[in-house]
């Protein structure tokens, strides 16, 4: 057996010692490089994330910037809202809580429901939304009796207001809350916010980047399971930009109500710059509503109006223009080569082929230069004319005057018509132009389309002489407008016969301007949405008051003042308005959106006197509208009639009548026109 000596005891010692000597002080180096990696380059990771745990935020509502017309009048303003949350951590006794503000706030068993669920889903900090759009007295119901509602936040917030309602509808748009699908793609916390709503529709949504505004933020101190210590500072809210626009607030809401009970659109431009005055779309809705929360009742009568007041019809409606480019065609006619003093005789009808194509005056109008033309609004000048030089010639002038035309505008959805020819159809159809489809195109039927702002911009292009782009908001810059390819000589000619059309004897002489030293010059329009068969020209066409609201023609009008120095342009167009009552008919509402411009105090007394026989203004017409169908729904079914058969057969013929299209599709335009009669 070996000896081990106290020599060869302390070596072995020394080594052991040795290496678990330089192990503890391996160990000891990783250790102190990991603190000193947490404590130095990690230090504010770590500290965001304690901090974290110990403090929450709850962010607050930025307000909106306003919408402003040109003059500064708001369109979009932000009024005071009274408001009910609840903190889940600082509730006590949730269901007599619950069942006092069910009392107080008269909740309905959906909002209930609504906030039950709520509560389950929010973290102890985070608010639950109650009621908004409180008035003062639950408000301040609530607040005394706040020491008796533990964990009840009455909170003084902002809404939306549109002091104008319905009569800015579909120029501004509304605001709402988030959907669901819109936080799942943002994962922004601010819209589950209570009380934040953004832009849903018009400028509200297309301006959202800058009206929104950066939220405010409330911080407070919370212990591990989330229960509240403390509030601590607030961060306040920086509201959105303000938008201004182009827009007369004054004038958009004359022509709101001067439009009346018609379905249609109506648009004004300035013709110095291309500035957009008024955008209107009747019947709308309010967006207040909206905003606050449209209820199934309000949206029930929106949904089933065949007016279709959902729809911006100045640039979602197209329509075939009518006459009013009979203007643009004469001038298209001149470049052309046309002799504008050259005459046509018209006889009332023009056999072409196998068909026969009719003017509006059944018995002609003898022999008529450009002019006059324009003036009576024929159609035979126009087809001979076009048939000659082929439509070929008209589209590029009908483009150049802004039928067909994208506009740079902030708004999402438009609809831009159709300007044809030649090319376009072979493309679109795979079939060749026909003498027909000019001799259609001529009259401004059959494939041509186009929206209510492009007639605005045809007939302010006109009139200055001068290729303007509309504007809607306030400060962009444009390009100067350039001059348009006709020349001055030109345009006096198709001016002058414009002013003929209202001032000499012309088709729109119920247009003539009250004002001295004022002259409107303008062109009618009418486009028919139904074919006139031969057979009931032989037994007489039926009037447009005899029938129902769909079949009746679009009523249009294109004008500007004064004619001798144009400073405003405008477009109308009335839905299946058919000419079929006076004051509601476009050459008076024209008359009167002019008159505004240059003496207020006149254009609103003719206003006054017109607008009692309508129901009222467009605020009183819905009230009224809600209230008769509050009523009718709440109405015991009337008894059954004695011949079912025959009611149910009448029922279902009006039914086929209020669901024809609003929008014409160019081959059902084509139809509608005067087309070919075999």
């Amino acid at each position: 057996m070996a000896r081990i000596t106290e020599a060869s005891q302390a070596y072995s010692f020394s080594r052991r010692a040795l290496l678990l000597g330089g192990g503890q002080a391996a160990v000891g180096l990783v250790l102190a490089g990991r603190m000193t990696w947490l404590a130095v380059f990690e230090n504010e990771h770590y500290k965001l994330l304690a901090e974290s745990n110990r403090v929450n935020m709850t962010l607050s509502p930025p307000r909106r910037g306003w919408i402003v017309d040109r003059n500064g009048v708001p369109i979009a303003n932000n009024r005071t809202d009274f408001r009910v949350d609840l903190i889940p951590d600082r509730l006590v006794d949730r269901d007599r809580v619950l069942a006092t503000l069910q009392q107080i706030l008269s909740l309905t068993p959906e909002d209930m429901a609504r906030i039950q669920t709520d509560l389950k889903r929010a973290a102890g900090f985070q608010p639950v939304a109650v009621k908004e759009n409180l008035d003062w007295e639950r408000f301040a119901a609530i607040s005394v009796r706040l020491p008796e509602l533990p964990g009840v936040a009455p909170t003084r917030g902002f809404a939306r207001n549109y002091p104008l309602g319905a009569g800015v509808g579909h120029l501004v748009g509304y605001v709402g809350t988030a959907s669901a699908e819109q936080y799942k793609k943002e994962k922004d916390p601010l819209l589950v916010t209570p009380g934040f709503k953004l832009g849903k529709d018009g400028l509200e949504r297309a301006m959202e980047a800058e009206l929104r505004g950066k939220a405010g933020a409330k911080r407070v101190e919370v212990t591990a399971r989330g229960r509240l210590v403390r509030e601590l500072e607030t961060r306040p809210d920086v509201p959105g930009k303000n938008i201004k626009l182009t827009i007369d607030a004054l004038l958009q809401e004359y022509v709101a109500r001067r439009m009346g009970t018609n379905s249609g659109s109506a648009v004004v431009i300035d013709v110095a710059n291309g500035d957009i005055l008024s955008m209107v779309s009747v019947p709308s809705y309010d967006p207040n509503a909206f905003s606050d929360g449209i209820s199934q009742s309000e949206w029930k009568i929106l949904a089933e109006d065949d007016h279709v007041p959902l729809m911006n019809k100045v640039l979602q409606g197209l329509y075939p223009p009518g006459s009013t480019v009979k203007p643009m065609n004469g001038l298209a006619l001149m470049q052309a080569g046309v002799d504008p003093h050259m005459r046509i005789q018209c006889s009332g009808a023009m056999r072409v082929g196998n068909g026969v194509f009719h003017c509006h005056k059944r018995g002609g109008h003898g022999p008529l230069d450009l002019r006059n033309a324009i003036m009576q609004s024929c159609d035979i000048y126009f087809y001979e004319m076009i048939r000659r030089v082929g439509y070929d010639a008209i589209a590029p002038v009908a483009r150049a005057l802004g039928l067909g035309q994208k506009f740079d505008l902030p708004f999402s959805s438009q609809r831009y018509g159709t300007v044809p020819d030649s090319e376009w159809k072979q493309r679109r159809y795979k079939t060749k132009w026909t003498v027909a489809d000019s001799l259609n195109a001529s009259i401004g039927q059959g494939y041509v389309l186009s929206n209510p702002l492009q007639l605005a911009v045809m007939a302010s292009r006109i009139a200055s002489g001068r290729a303007l782009v509309p504007r809607l908001i306030a400060g962009t810059h444009m390009e100067p407008a350039a001059p348009l390819t006709a020349t001055s000589e030109q345009l006096a000619i198709v001016r002058d016969a414009m002013f003929g059309v209202v001032n000499a004897g012309g088709t729109g002489g119920a247009a003539r301007m009250l004002v001295p030293g004022v002259a409107m010059a303008a062109k009618t329009g009418t486009a028919q949405v139904r074919r006139i068969t031969m057979a009931e020209r032989r037994g007489g066409v039926l009037k447009n008051g005899q029938l129902p609201f769909k079949l009746r023609d679009h009523a249009l009008l294109v004008c500007f003042a004064p004619a001798d120095n144009p400073k405003y342009a405008a477009g109308i167009v009335l839905e299946h308005n058919g000419h079929t009552i006076r004051n509601l008919d476009t050459p008076l509402i024209g008359r009167d959106i002019m008159t505004f411009l240059f003496d207020r105090e006149r254009a609103i007394k003719s206003l006054h006197e017109v607008e009692p026989t309508w129901g009222g203004d467009y605020t009183t017409r819905m009230k009224a509208q809600a209230d008769a169908f509050k009523a009718a729904q709440s109405a015991p079914p009337p008894p059954a009639p004695e011949d079912a058969a025959g009611a149910v057969s009448n029922i279902a013929s009006e039914a086929g009548n209020a669901t024809t299209s609003n929008t014409i599709d160019p081959r059902a335009a084509e139809r509608g026109s005067a087309e070919i009669e075999p």
